[in-house]
């Protein structure tokens, strides 16, 4: 591994803040380095009065770029880096030494940087020592050759450090409906086979680990051997090998397995278990060998039916991960110390699931093992349901309330946490179910907070977000959000979406800055900035877009998009605005069938937001039937295109037959509409009044 090289401070007291450090010492480490990437470790030691918060500044001799960090803040600015405390880390007394990582690229040569700032103040002296890349340990059966283009393998982490390894796994890339699918082949789900020019492409997007999710089900033979079929474990091995010859670590498992048979446990133990450890018994054997960046996952959302509840549940889930550690760890080679992953109950972080997982990896004593959990985001939200429609504080404290209470049962006593799967439910419908600019929020802050709790994420993607065989994110505005996300924070606004009426005067229109601890830049439409005062006001948060400058944006006043404009931040990627002309959307009277009914609609500029339902009595309707919002792409959709909102069959299965329901519109703008409809033996009736 690499050399560390240390920089000694000097006491000189430099006039700054009154939180400039007197003195510092800096020890830059080189953990590991292979061709076009490295790891890096820096410690901090403040010689200084006390800080509350702390900003190291450096400059890459060479050009080197920091693409990932953990327990900092980093931006850059051409070869320029600045590291800034989190919020655990801010404070460092005298004496005191704080450390975080990075992963980096580099080319020509990997020099150490000579110099260093903390707080303003230089931490003076000399920096020595070489780097020396390591091995990247063999694969099992050897590495396919790499095209020139191919991104270099990583290295991993010294051994015996679980949390730099997961830590190098961030940020992680689930390969989602391919080998999972339930059916013949990894086509099953409609996605195309899985190509190395795929993972190729995904490992030129930033992310340094895959998982494979792995659906054993229809491939293996019948008790009491569960044998898999020979070409279905050699597909799996061949993109496994694939995987890690790109530098990928790599995650397999047991996917749905855990709701097609794992589930009878409770009714059916011994059959259950039985053919569950047969399963990893022969996958354990095929990959005895395999490099140590492949990681094994027991099962994925493990769940139980017919249990006689939790306290079943926990012992049954303890029992399958103890089984699976046993035959695992028994096999030998670079199992004896393979990082293995270990979920809770239904990967839920709920507090009795967390501390039944806790109990587990305590009875184990093994300090090669992951704990995982899933995460989707506050339900209401995630699917937008009950009037779920915004990133709002009650969301993003269910976001914080998740991470934390892993971090405080696994992370704090330095036992890794790999989020193995995140996103939206609603995107599993539709990626439009959420509004884009709260899609952004949640994704900004989903990213920055897993950073600041030390966990690494890994992105579901089943096909709606990177193009299996265009290599395309279907939508670059997110992704980008998110990437931005892996190493900084990004300044957002209360929304992307101004309104201004088709008709009438145009007044002048205000939106919340959310600065996140950037400072805001100013406004772009394309390469022209507007002008402070002219076009636009700030006033603390407030951002104020003037009459003059809404007027010349939205033109001839066609509804729809008229214009685009950025907020800049001090870091980060820019907040799109787009400025919108809309009248208020006319509904009409239909008649129809329940299976296929459409309100018509002329939007007329505005989005649909949500939709309520209520009998006249005030009571609610349809599904869902505690809130009177419903379910955005279950109950009731908008189609822009055919210019109606559509009520779903599964709407009306769900409403008392010939009575009246009260339908109200939300739509982006603020507008709400009312509309009526009654269904009688499978036929509707909608009528505005």
């Amino acid at each position: 591994m690499g050399s560390a090289a240390l920089l000694l401070a000097t006491g000189a007291m430099v006039a700054a803040s009154a939180q400039a450090a007197a003195g510092c010492r800096v020890a830059y480490a080189t953990a590991s380095q292979w061709s076009g990437g490295f790891s890096a470790n820096v410690g901090i030691t403040n010689l200084g009065d006390p800080l509350s918060g702390w900003s190291l500044v450096w400059t890459f001799p060479s050009g080197q770029r920091v693409t990932q960090a953990w327990n900092a803040n980093v931006t850059s600015s051409g070869s320029q880096v600045t590291a800034t405390n989190v919020s655990y880390n801010g404070a460092l007394a005298t004496n005191g030494t704080v450390s975080f990582g990075f992963n980096g690229s580099w080319s020509g040569t990997n020099a150490v940087p000579t110099s260093f700032t903390l707080n303003g103040v230089a931490c003076t002296g000399s920096v020595g020592g070489t780097t020396t890349p390591t091995t990247r340990p063999p694969t099992t059966p050897p590495p396919t050759t790499r095209p020139p283009t191919t991104p270099p393998p990583t290295t991993p982490p010294p051994a015996g450090n679980p949390m730099a390894a997961v830590a190098a796994m961030q940020p992680g890339w689930n390969l989602g409906n391919s080998f999972d699918a339930v059916g013949a082949d990894e086509t099953a789900w409609g996605n195309p086979r899985v190509t190395e020019a795929l993972l190729d492409n995904i490992r030129a997007q930033g992310f340094n680990s895959i998982r494979i999710p792995v659906t054993w089900t229809n491939h293996h033979g019948a008790a009491p051997s569960y044998t898999i079929d020979a070409a279905w474990l050699n597909r799996v091995r061949e993109v496994v090998n694939w995987a890690l010859a790109d530098g990928f670590y790599v995650m397999i498992n047991l996917h749905h397995d855990s709701w097609q048979w794992i589930n009878t446990m409770p009714t059916d133990r011994t059959n259950v278990l039985n053919r569950y450890n047969a399963l990893w018994t022969q996958l354990a054997s095929a990959f005895r060998d395999a490099s140590p960046r492949l990681h094994f996952e027991s099962v994925n959302e493990p769940q139980f039916t017919g249990s006689s509840g939790d306290a079943q549940n926990a012992t049954l889930l303890n029992e399958l991960n103890t089984s699976f550690h046993r035959i695992v760890r028994q096999s030998g080679g670079n199992n004896a110390t393979r990082l293995l992953v270990l979920p809770t109950l239904h990967t839920s972080a709920d507090q009795p699931r967390v501390d039944e997982l806790v109990s587990t990896f305590t009875a184990l004593n093994d300090p090669n093992l992951i704990a995982t959990v899933h995460f989707y985001g506050y339900w209401p939200f995630s699917v937008n349901v009950a009037g779920g429609t915004r990133f709002d504080a009650t969301a993003q404290q269910d976001l914080t309330g998740v991470l934390d209470r892993v971090y405080n049962a696994f992370v704090s006593r330095n036992i890794p946490v790999v989020i193995g799967e995140y996103g939206l439910l609603g995107f599993d419908r539709h990626t439009g179910t959420i509004e884009q600019g709260e899609k952004l929020k949640f994704f900004e802050y989903l990213g920055y907070y897993a950073r600041n709790r030390r966990i690494t994420t890994q992105l579901w993607d089943n096909g709606q977000h990177f193009g299996r065989t265009s290599f395309q994110w279907s939508d670059p505005e997110l992704f980008a959000q998110i990437k931005s996300s892996w190493t900084t924070r990004s300044g957002t606004a209360s929304s992307d979406q101004v309104y201004v009426p088709r008709t009438g005067s145009i007044t002048s229109k205000s939106l919340t800055l959310n600065l996140n601890g950037t400072t805001f830049q100013g406004l772009r439409q394309g390469n022209t900035d507007l002008v402070n005062g002219t076009d636009y006001t700030v006033s603390g948060s407030t951002l104020t877009l003037t009459a003059a400058a809404l007027t010349r944006l939205v033109g001839s006043r066609a509804y729809g998009v008229n214009a685009n404009i950025q907020a800049r931040f001090s870091q980060g990627v820019p907040w799109r605005i787009s400025i919108i002309t809309y009248d208020p959307p006319v509904l009409s009277n239909a008649t129809g069938a329940a299976a296929s009914f459409a309100v018509p609609t002329q939007f007329r500029g505005d989005q649909l937001a949500t939709m309520e339902a209520k009998y006249a009595d005030g009571s609610n309707a349809g599904p869902h039937n505690w809130t009177s919002f419903k379910e955005f792409d279950v109950a009731f959709a908008p189609n822009y295109s055919a210019n109606s909102i559509t009520l779903k069959p599964e709407f009306f299965a769900e409403v008392n037959d010939g009575q009246r329901v009260t339908l109200t519109f939300h739509f982006w703008s603020g507008t709400t509409l009312t509309y009526y409809v009654t269904e009688s033996g499978g036929n509707v009736t909608g009528t505005t009044s």
